[in-house]
């Protein structure tokens, strides 16, 4: 059995539970289910079997449903104080990842800039304005050498969502690339109103398993 270590969860809605995530986050999954969703344990999303699966310790579960990677959130708001870029960058400035000794970062988003049709703007990798982390390709390149730059894990794995917009997946790719992270390119998906039920969890979780082995 693999042992992934030390695990840091940056996520939306796919990777919440009431519970488990920051005090004031909001979360998709709970106890009390909406939307028809079967997910009524925490045992059953797809990080937590992955924990189990990998005899694994949970750092922190830094999800916020609905949020996006870029500072544009849906109908145009203003998220740059909990967009994923704004999430770690205050992280960051609080020092979490020099007191804490990450092994893997796993990074699951792009979901909500896909929905919520937030501009795409040009990839970027250095020299970002804050006007330009407004986009979403941008706010990738700046995310993703973040991550490279400050957290220090041993290994980064990006969770590439099924139903992105083309150039936010073909982005994520690149970037994987670029930086040495694990890309696990999700297919197959079982989903209640787009998000993973008790079946599609479990397929996320082996999906993701199988890029770590």
């Amino acid at each position: 059995m693999i042992n992934i270590g030390n695990v840091f969860i940056l996520g939306d809605s796919y990777s919440t539970f009431k519970g488990y995530i920051p005090d004031g986050y909001a979360a998709y999954y709970s106890e009390n289910p909406v939307d028809g969703m079967d997910v009524v344990k925490v045992e059953e999303t797809w990080w937590h079997s992955l924990l189990c699966a990998t005899q694994s310790n949970l750092l922190l579960n830094c999800s916020y449903s609905g949020t996006t990677i870029c500072h544009t959130g849906y109908n145009g708001s203003d998220c740059k104080n909990i967009s994923f870029a704004a999430r770690v960058d205050k992280l960051i400035s609080e020092g979490y990842f020099e007191q804490n000794n990450v092994d893997t970062f796993l990074l699951f988003g792009g979901t909500n800039d896909t929905w919520a049709n937030s501009p795409l703007g040009e990839l970027k990798l250095s020299d970002w304005s804050t006007e330009e982390l407004y986009n979403v390709l941008p706010a990738l390149g700046y995310l993703f050498h973040r991550i490279s730059e400050k957290v220090k894990a041993k290994r980064v794995v990006c969770i590439v969502n099924t139903g992105l917009k083309a150039e936010i997946a073909q982005t994520m790719k690149e970037l994987c690339q670029k930086h040495g992270f694990i890309c696990t390119e999700l297919c197959d998906i079982n989903k209640i109103n787009g998000h993973p039920n008790v079946l599609g969890m479990s397929q996320i979780k082996e999906q993701v398993l199988k890029s770590l082995s």
